[in-house]
């Protein structure tokens, strides 16, 4: 017999001397959850009566999985409604993770839950609501209206319903994590049972036993329920429960670098974007979005170049990665004479390096240099607006001849629908492809997928356009999901179309919008210069992920679509951090920051919201 259940013996014996009238019968109830030989603490444990579903015991397991629900009273008069109000002692007290907090209502009344500082000062209040007679709990994790973890110390318990109230007092926070609940000195009474009164039944009562996660239950199990459990004396109920396999994230396991996530910003198709607007989109403070990649268009106008200098500079200013791209040369380089259609004659090839190179240079004498520059935006795309065709061939030829004019690093061939065949003939020429330094593409009519020649020659993955107009909450957690799967097949920038745009990031009167929330649980904390490591992809139905680092600081970001919270456990293979503070943006919450959550033992247990993304940021 181990310690816990030499102490739990001793209740067991003290409480039967109270329940020796030939009228009623306690009968004490205890175990241990476990999930592959592992104690499972905090988990929730609730027993209901088959025979009236009114009456509910509830406990949370302790460090070593244990639980303990302190006496099941069957009583031979006739009744099941318990004979007076009462609130009784929390179990386990004191505690470090959760609580259960039971009473009794002898009629139906509207039940409140206050919790108190030892000073008065209200911590959490649990607005119940009306509540049959009978028993009943409520949950407490040690939190208050906040969500901010209350500081260890005594804390008062009051329970009022309709003109009745009574309090009680609790211990939170003492003993650490791992400590086992003591019993010592503990000496049960009426007073401190949890006693319900019912219908003898010889044959002993049923309960359906249902155990759940609770927002600390560590580690994360498949809620599980038991049917048709009878308890007919002092009873030890072990229960071996299902945990998910934890996501691994593996720290030594590097993937692609990661550049950044941004958006673009097209002067004189659209205002050019405000002080303040650039300071939402860059900043990193609380309420701005952290992007870190703007692009530009090139006017096919040189005289309009400077049209681009003062937002890019700003945005420099903030460490943004500027780059640009044409939507067409000027008209008189074209096959055509026109902005619109044609494709860029062939004798004029240097001539548009040229173009772009003095695009650069006054970039540059500007204080906005560019990172890189594109070759031609979508030359795929068949459009009544600025365009140029082009093949792979004639990529072909003007990277092998005139890219290293144009003086700073190339992207091509950004194919409407990321169609390898415009950039396979540049990866396959030796002499082409040593001028290419990032091959980007946009995601019209398609899905991000692998890339493995263009990876192979050694070539960075860029995703440099893609909207939606639709800004319901399925389309922005769609751009999520988009987000999840570029990085996950190897990109290393994903970048919006207008920053400043009713469907973008930011609407026209400067508001984040939701989408700009979701993009910033990737910008704000996958800064440039991490890299992505290899991680579990689709730990649960509905739930996606990936990881990066930065120097030692792990960041998770986890896509749940699901309609319900859901929990998961994370093991860090090779990482050494000692929490995570969870930053959530659902329905309700844009990214906002949650409570730090310990790691221990390497590993950690966090819940999701339904339909969100959580990214974990380790301390």
């Amino acid at each position: 017999m181990n310690n816990f259940h030499k102490r739990l013996f001793a209740i067991i014996v003290v409480a039967a001397a109270f329940s020796s009238s030939a009228y009623a019968q306690s009968y004490t109830v205890s175990g241990n959850v476990s999930a592959s030989s592992n104690a499972v603490r905090n988990a929730s444990i609730i027993f209901t009566d088959n025979g009236n579903p009114t009456l509910k015991y509830t406990a949370v397991t302790d460090s070593m999985g244990n639980f303990l629900i302190g006496s099941i009273t069957s009583v031979n008069n006739g009744t099941n409604v318990p004979s007076s109000f009462k609130l009784q002692q929390n179990y386990p007290n004191p505690f470090s993770s959760a609580t259960s907090i039971p009473y009794e209502l002898d009629k139906q009344s509207d039940v409140k839950v206050t919790i108190y500082d030892i000073l008065g000062r209200k911590v959490q209040e649990f607005s119940v609501g009306f509540q049959s007679a009978g028993a009943h709990g409520i949950v407490w994790n040690g939190r208050d209206n906040f969500g901010k973890r209350v500081a260890a110390g005594v804390y008062i318990y009051r329970l009022q319903a309709g003109g009745e109230a009574q309090a009680r007092k609790l211990v939170f926070g003492l003993g650490g994590e791992n400590a086992p609940i003591s019993f010592s000195g503990l000496i049960p009474s009426r007073s401190s049972e949890i006693q319900y009164e019912k219908p003898a039944t010889p044959a002993g009562e049923t309960f359906t036993v249902q155990i759940q996660n609770t927002d600390s239950t560590f580690p994360a199990i498949t809620p599980q329920q038991f049917n048709n459990v009878t308890v007919q004396s002092d009873t030890t109920l072990d229960y071996s429960v299902t945990a998910p396999a934890p996501v691994m994230v593996y720290f030594d396991s590097t993937q692609q670098i990661i550049r950044g996530f941004g958006a673009a910003n097209i002067v004189t198709w659209r205002p050019d974007m405000t002080p303040a607007e650039i300071q939402t989109a860059f900043g990193t403070g609380p309420g701005q979005l952290g992007l870190s990649i703007m692009r530009l268009r090139i006017p096919p106008d040189s005289t309009q170049f400077g049209i681009n200098i003062p937002s890019a500079k700003a945005a420099e200013t903030l460490g943004v990665t500027v780059i640009a791209s044409p939507w067409t040369p000027p008209a008189w380089m074209k096959t055509n004479d026109n902005i619109v259609g044609g494709s860029l004659d062939t004798n004029n090839y240097a001539a548009f390096a040229a173009f772009l190179n003095s695009f650069a240079d006054t970039m540059a004498n500007n204080g906005a240099p560019m990172y890189a520059i594109s070759v031609q935006n979508e030359p795929d795309a068949n459009v009544t607006y600025e365009s140029c065709y082009w093949t792979g061939a004639q990529f072909l030829n003007f990277m092998r001849n005139n890219a290293p004019a144009v003086g700073t690093p190339i992207i091509m061939p950004e194919s409407e629908s990321f169609t390898h065949s415009f950039s396979d003939p540049t990866l396959n020429d030796s002499l082409a492809a040593s001028h290419l330094t990032i091959v980007g593409g946009h995601l019209y009519g398609t899905s991000p997928s692998p890339y493995p020649l263009a990876l192979s020659k050694g070539k960075e993955l860029w995703m440099t356009e893609y909207l939606v107009t639709d800004t319901t909450w399925n389309a922005v957690m769609g751009t999520a999901q988009s987000i999840n799967d570029c990085m996950a097949d190897q990109m290393s920038a994903y970048i919006w179309w207008y920053i400043i745009r009713f469907y973008g990031p930011i609407n026209e009167s400067g508001v984040v919008m939701k989408r700009g929330y979701v993009m910033s649980q990737y910008s704000k904390f996958v800064r440039p210069g991490s890299y992505r490591v290899a991680a579990t992809a689709n730990p649960l139905p509905g739930v996606y992920l990936t990881a990066y680092k930065n120097g030692s600081k792990v960041v998770v970001v986890v896509i749940s679509t699901n309609s319900s919270s859901s929990r998961l456990t994370f093991d860090v293979e090779g990482g050494s951090a000692s929490s995570f503070t969870p930053y959530v943006t659902s329905t309700t919450k844009n990214c906002a920051q949650g409570i730090s959550i310990p790691v221990t033992g390497g590993g950690f247990a966090a819940s999701l919201d339904a339909s969100s993304v959580t990214t974990f940021v380790s301390n």
